[in-house]
C-alpha cells in the first residue's frame, strides 16, 4: 500500500484529502504545518508528499527542497493562488505537479496516481548499501513502463541497442522532445552488464544553475546556505550502474568542467568535501539538438562532447513511425486503466483513424497525455472521438500558420478565434508559436529561444490556449 503525507496548516483541508485518498486505497498521514511534516518524514518512509504552498513559517518551495534533502520522492503542491510564475518556479525546483484549490477529486486522483507510477522508474537500489541515512532506497524499474515499438522505421534502433548495450561505451541519444529518449536509455541499461546496478535519470533542463553541482555530485552539511544535511549525489547513487542525463546541453558551463573531470578520472568530489570518491558509472546523455552545433556556438565544451560521443543513436519522430501508434495507444491505455482503476478495452475505429493521421508534434509524450485524458473522460468500454481533444480531431481544419491573402482570397481565422481583446491576443500569440514550432521542426527548446521565452513559459502559453479551445468547444457542443 502506497503511503502519502498530506501537509497543510488548515486541519479541514488535511482531513478532506486524507479521507478521499484513504477511500481510494492509500495509507495517508497528515501534518499540520512544515515543522510537523519534517518531523514525520524523519519517522516514516512515504511514497508521495502533498503540501500546501502558503503556510506559516515556510512556503511550499522551501519545504519541498528540505523534503528532497531527506527523501527523493515526488512532491505535489496545492495552492489557492492562481499564479503561473509560482507554478513554473515550483516545477523547476522539482515539484511533480502544481494544482489549484479548490482541489477537484478526480484531478487529485489522477495526479496522485501519475506521481506514484512515475516514481517507480528513476533508479534502482543502490548496490553498495552505504546510504548516508537520509537517502531513500531506490527500487528497480518496472519493465512494463517502457516499450520502444516494432515498426520498420524503428528496427535499426533496436539493432543499435543490442549492439551497444553490452559495451561500456558512453552514448548520446538524439531526438525531438517526447520521442522516448529515456526509454531507450533504459533499454541500453537493460542490455548491459550493469543491468543489476542502479539506473539514475536526471533532467538537466530542470536543474537550477545553483544546485546542479549538488544534485550531480552531492554536498556535505554546511557547505553552503541551505545545506542542512549531507546529500549523496546522483553519480554516487549510480555507482556500478548507469546515469542518464537528459537535455545535457542545458548544464551550466561550470558543471560541464566538473563533468569532464569525472569522465577523465572516474572520481567525484561532493561540494564542501575534502576527499574524492571513486565511481564506476556508464553515462548516457540525451539532447534534442546536435551537441556538435552547441560546441560551435561555445555553449557546450568540445572536449566533453568527444568524451560522450563514443556512440550515438538518433530517434525518429512519432509521425515518422505511425505503424507504432496502435501499440503505444494500447500501452498507454493499460497504464491509464491502472491509474484510474478502469477497464477500458480499446478505441473505436473512428478514434484510432484520427490518432493515426495526426502529426503528433509532442511525440510520445503528447500521445500519452491524450490517451490519459481520453481515458479519464470515457465512461464506456471504448474510447470514442468525443474524448479526444478538439485540436487533434480537427487538426486538418485548424490552420494555425499565419498565411497572407493570395489573389484576393480572405485569410481564414483559426477555429479558436475569439472576440474579446485579451482572448484575441492569446489567439494570435498561439499562431506565432505554432508557426515558429513548424519552422524549427517542432523543437520546443529552439522555439522558446527564437521567441525569447523559456521552455516552461512556452508550455504554459500552449496550455492556456488549449484550455480556451476546450471551453469554446464545450460551449459549441
Amino acid at each position: 500500500m502506497k503511503k502519502i503525507l498530506v501537509i497543510d496548516d488548515d486541519f479541514d483541508v488535511c482531513f478532506l484529502i486524507q479521507k478521499f485518498l484513504t477511500n481510494r486505497g492509500y495509507a495517508v498521514d497528515t501534518a499540520n504545518g512544515p515543522r510537523n511534516a519534517l518531523s514525520a518524514l524523519d519517522k516514516a518512509d512515504y511514497d508521495l508528499v502533498i503540501t500546501d504552498f502558503r503556510m506559516e513559517g515556510m512556503d511550499g518551495n522551501t519545504l519541498m527542497q528540505q523534503i528532497k534533502e531527506k527523501r527523493n520522492i515526488p512532491v505535489v503542491i496545492i495552492s489557492a493562488y492562481k499564479d503561473i510564475k509560482t507554478a513554473v518556479e515550483s516545477i523547476k525546483l522539482g515539484a511533480h505537479d502544481f494544482i489549484l484549490k479548490p482541489v477537484l477529486p478526480q484531478e487529485l486522483a489522477q495526479v496522485v496516481a501519475d506521481a506514484l507510477v512515475n516514481n517507480q522508474h528513476p533508479v534502482v537500489k543502490v548496490m553498495n548499501g552505504s546510504s548516508t541515512g537520509n537517502q531513500p532506497p531506490y527500487e528497480k524499474a518496472s519493465a512494463s513502463i517502457y516499450i520502444v515499438g516494432n515498426s520498420e522505421v524503428f528496427k535499426p534502433i533496436t539493432q543499435q541497442i543490442k549492439l551497444v548495450g553490452p559495451t561500456s561505451y558512453n552514448v548520446i541519444i538524439y531526438g525531438e522532445s517526447g520521442t522516448g529518449k529515456e526509454a531507450i536509455a533504459h533499454q541500453i541499461h537493460a542490455a548491459s552488464k550493469r543491468t543489476d546496478g542502479p539506473f539514475v535519470a536526471i533532467d538537466c533542463g530542470a536543474l537550477s544553475r545553483d544546485l546542479a553541482g549538488s544534485e550531480l555530485f552531492g554536498h556535505v552539511k554546511g557547505s553552503f546556505t541551505g545545506a542542512i544535511n549531507n546529500k549523496t549525489g546522483s553519480f554516487e547513487l549510480a555507482n556500478n550502474g548507469t546515469i542518464f542525463l537528459d537535455e545535457v546541453a542545458n548544464l551550466p558551463y561550470s558543471v560541464q568542467v566538473s563533468l569532464l573531470r569525472v569522465l577523465q578520472e572516474r572520481k567525484i568530489r561532493p561540494i564542501g568535501a575534502d576527499k574524492d570518491i571513486d565511481i564506476n558509472v556508464r553515462i548516457i546523455v540525451a539532447s534534442n539538438e546536435k551537441l556538435w552545433n552547441k560546441c560551435k556556438t561555445g555553449a557546450f565544451r568540445e572536449d566533453l562532447y568527444h568524451r560522450f560521443n563514443e556512440f550515438s543513436i538518433e530517434l525518429p519522430a512519432l509521425r515518422q513511425r505511425a505503424d507504432d501508434i496502435p501499440l503505444f495507444c494500447a500501452h498507454f491505455l493499460q497504464l491509464a486503466n491502472q491509474q484510474l482503476n478502469k477497464n477500458i478495452e480499446g478505441f473505436t475505429d473512428e478514434c484510432m483513424e484520427v490518432l493515426l493521421h495526426y502529426s503528433w508534434p509532442g511525440n510520445l509524450r503528447e500521445l500519452q497525455n491524450t490517451v490519459k485524458r481520453a481515458a479519464l473522460l470515457t465512461e464506456g468500454n471504448r474510447i470514442e472521438l468525443k474524448s479526444i481533444p478538439f485540436e487533434i480531431v480537427y487538426a486538418n481544419q485548424v490552420q494555425f500558420d499565419a498565411k497572407p491573402a493570395i489573389e484576393g482570397k480572405r485569410v481564414e481565422q483559426p477555429p479558436g478565434h475569439f472576440t474579446s481583446l485579451k482572448a484575441s491576443s492569446i489567439d494570435y500569440e498561439y499562431e506565432l508559436i505554432q508557426k515558429t514550432l513548424r519552422e524549427n521542426n517542432f523543437n520546443k527548446s529552439k522555439t522558446a529561444r527564437v521567441l525569447n521565452i523559456d521552455r516552461k513559459t512556452l508550455y504554459n502559453k500552449i496550455a492556456i490556449y488549449e484550455e480556451l479551445l476546450t471551453k469554446k468547444q464545450r460551449a459549441h457542443d
